[in-house]
């Protein structure tokens, strides 16, 4: 049963694949420069309608878009219909996904898309539809059999609607001349994007929240300031606030443990501290800091944040960066 299953599953995965590769033999150049031309040239935004399961494929397709540099949005037809349509500007492009193209919804609205002089992209899988004759551009998702077993439920038909919205998205992006940096913007509350966004100023313990203590502060001085910060190190800083050391938790701890009690009654923070540490731009990405971290023989949990002055104004740590969500 199992491997019946399998072998079904399979089968349907590579009909809906050749589905996909057929339509790049099927696509008409002239047809496809055309839409290039109008989506490229939207002042505007666009607009995807679809009913049913092109509905939900127009949904996704307009936020591929919108997340790719392109404005888009879909529309329900029958809510066109009922007021809707006042979302549609002059400026704007219609793309209408349909494989009959003669869903009752997507007919009625045409005529209210033509008064509006909006220029109509058909996706659809008739080309002798009145979608497709009504539209100003038409592209082929022609399918010869749905994957179901019924040949009735959209399914190939949808596969290579959405295949081609995608294609289009990517090539509008493509266009644009998107970026990473770009690209992070519409992302910020992704992975990536906090990757591309996130600085250490924006995770960094700074101003008032500095942890700081002079050169030449006791032992003593260190610890009340370790405790009372609660980031397990302090910045040891000179009297022009410039950085000359930092000082872990686990640093005090090894000298308090491998001196006499008479020698701490004399240790300094600058006998305890690490000259010249690794230190992080403010400006530097949070990403970049994390991996300065990390990417080292010897892995450390803190930086100094050291301005390109050289002053010292903050402190990051490891576990601010991995709350961070990075």
């Amino acid at each position: 049963m199992l491997t019946n299953s399998l072998l079904e599953i399979l089968n349907l995965l590579q009909l809906e694949s050749e589905a996909i590769a057929r339509t790049a033999t099927r696509l008409k150049q002239d047809q496809v420069v055309r839409v290039m031309e109008l989506l490229a040239a939207c002042k505007g935004k666009i607009v995807v309608l679809g009913v049913g399961k092109s509905g939900i494929i127009a949904q996704k397709v307009a936020a591929t878009m919108t997340s790719t540099g392109t404005v888009a949005l879909p529309l329900h037809p029958s809510d066109a219909l009922h007021g809707g349509l006042g979302i549609i500007g002059s400026e704007d492009v219609v793309i209408v996904l349909s494989n009959s193209g003669e869903t009752d919804e997507i007919v009625a609205t045409l005529p209210y898309l033509k008064q509006r002089q909006v220029p109509i992209v058909a996706i659809v899988g008739n080309l002798n539809s009145t979608l497709a004759e009504r539209a100003d551009a038409v592209l082929d998702a022609s399918v010869d059999q749905e994957a179901c077993p019924l040949n009735m439920a959209p399914t190939t038909s949808t596969t290579v609607a959405l295949a081609i919205g995608d294609a289009l998205a990517m090539a509008l992006m493509k266009s644009k001349g998107l970026t990473l940096d770009d690209f992070a913007l519409n992302h910020p509350g992704g992975r990536l994007g906090k990757r591309l966004i996130l600085r250490v100023s924006d995770l960094m313990h700074g101003g008032a929240k500095n942890p700081t203590i002079p050169t030449g502060s006791s032992w003593v001085d260190v610890v009340r300031a370790i405790s009372n910060r609660g980031l397990g190190a302090v910045n040891v800083i000179d009297r022009s606030g410039h950085l000359t050391g930092v000082i872990t938790d686990g640093d005090l701890r090894r000298a308090i443990q491998r001196l006499s009690h008479a020698e701490l009654e004399n240790l300094t923070g600058d006998e305890i501290m690490t000259r010249n540490p690794v230190v992080a731009n403010p400006d530097l990405l949070a990403y970049d800091a994390l991996r300065l971290m990390e990417n080292r023989p010897s892995q450390i949990s803190v930086l100094p944040v050291v301005d390109n002055g050289g002053l010292c104004v903050g402190l990051i740590r490891l576990h601010d960066i991995v709350r961070s969500g990075l």
